[in-house]
């Protein structure tokens, strides 16, 4: 008779045990959510080469990077990257680093943040700016943030530019800066 009030107790509570049990879509939902905020892959000390024609044109180096995937796959870069380009023969011609980097590899749209650099080899050029966009379907760099360009003859600022991605050719808007302007050049 104990036995067969246990057996009882033990099939009543296992019945409420297992018909109580519920999974709301929205919990569900939250607790999937949850994961897309979560990297699919942790890579440390990367060094991504893209080659062209057999020739390396652009090198990425970063101390970590984070993949995240879903509809908009992208890679994080939160402890900065450096992206040096290269010409058709190999030679380095410019390179960006930054602290921080996002790139949209479905857009094609990478940006940078944070003590943004830009440096031309051939002109000595280098570009500072806090917000930088490389477009890698245009092929161009562009910046909608405070400028300073520094040249080896004068130093531009600027509240925003556009640049091929060898910052090889550049426009800075609403210059500001000391210039040296020939009498001929000035209309009267």
């Amino acid at each position: 008779m104990f036995l067969k009030s246990i057996k009882s107790t033990f099939l009543v509570l296992a019945g409420v045990l297992l018909f109580s049990c519920e999974n709301s879509i929205s919990k569900i939902n939250e607790i999937t959510q949850l994961e897309d905020t979560l990297a699919a892959i942790t890579t440390y000390n990367i060094v991504y080469e893209r080659s062209d024609s057999g020739f390396i044109r652009v090198r990425l180096s970063s101390p970590l990077m984070k993949r995240y995937l879903g509809d908009d796959e992208y890679n994080e870069f939160p402890n900065g990257f450096e992206i040096t380009f290269f010409d058709k023969k190999g030679h380095e011609t410019s390179y960006i680093t930054a602290n921080y980097g996002i790139d949209y590899r479905k857009r094609k749209s990478m940006n940078a943040r944070n003590n943004v650099v830009i440096k031309n080899y051939e002109t000595s050029e280098e570009l500072y700016t806090e917000n930088l966009i490389w477009d890698q379907k245009g092929n161009l760099i562009k910046s909608n943030t405070f400028v300073k360009l520094v040249m080896p003859d004068k130093t531009i600022f600027g509240d925003s530019m556009w640049a091929n991605e060898e910052f090889t050719e550049h426009e800075i808007y609403n210059i500001k800066g000391q210039f040296d302007i020939e009498e001929d050049s000035i209309s009267r």
